[in-house]
């Protein structure tokens, strides 16, 4: 079963969603009502991805994420919240975020997201996908815009970055590119390397303001 923290402010969703979860075999492991009780459900319980609301009292979603990486827990998040604002979809992926998707999505949907995320994928809601990629391009910065220029990306490399950008796990890449698993992850690290990019989303976002990725 994939293991999952809720953290979102209001207990009525939280138990929504937990029951809907739980249902499709999804093992909700802890929940907690804003970022500090987060922190401390999330090390107590190290789950699989971060389910986040990214409006709630007192510390926020985005704070949630800045904290998250300060203490250096890598653990997936998926922002789960009913605010499709440009600015703050950036804010969030900037700030860690690896999926972000609206509150009226399918129990499927989330599901599917919470186990692509698990798998090491991304994944932002394909409603607001094309405004968010206006938004990167119209910014006069995003994150890994100060960092040194791109190096030449391989072919290869490039076939591995375009999938994912579609939000493909290691796993469904070395399928579509008939690649041993192992070579994809050498791939990805390389990457990130060549981009500057601290994570897979990151990489993402900064091909697109380079333009390498249109």
């Amino acid at each position: 079963m994939t293991r999952v923290v809720l953290v979102d402010d209001q207990t009525l969703v939280r138990h929504g969603i937990r029951t809907l979860l739980e249902i499709a075999s999804v093992d909700v492991v802890g929940e907690a009502d804003d970022g500090q009780a987060a922190l401390e459900v999330v090390t107590a319980t190290l789950p699989d991805v971060i389910l986040l609301d990214l409006r709630m009292p007192r510390y926020d979603g985005l704070w949630t994420l800045r904290r998250l990486r300060e203490h250096g827990i890598d653990i997936p998040v998926l922002v789960l919240t009913t605010f499709d604002d440009d600015t703050l979809v950036l804010d969030a992926l900037r700030a860690g975020a690896r999926g972000y998707l609206l509150k009226d999505v399918t129990v499927e949907q989330l599901t599917r997201a919470v186990r692509t995320l698990a798998d090491g994928g991304t994944l932002v809601a394909p409603s607001i996908t094309d405004r968010m990629l206006r938004a990167i391009r119209s910014l006069p910065s995003v994150a890994g815009d100060d960092a040194p220029p791109a190096q030449d990306l391989t072919g290869r490399e490039l076939e591995v970055l375009r999938l994912m950008a579609e939000g493909y796990t290691n796993r469904e890449i070395s399928r579509a590119l008939s690649l041993v698993e192992g070579t994809v992850k050498n791939h990805v690290s390389t990457i990130l390397l060549k981009l500057a990019a601290r994570d897979r989303t990151n990489a993402v976002l900064r091909a697109l303001r380079l333009g390498i990725l249109r």
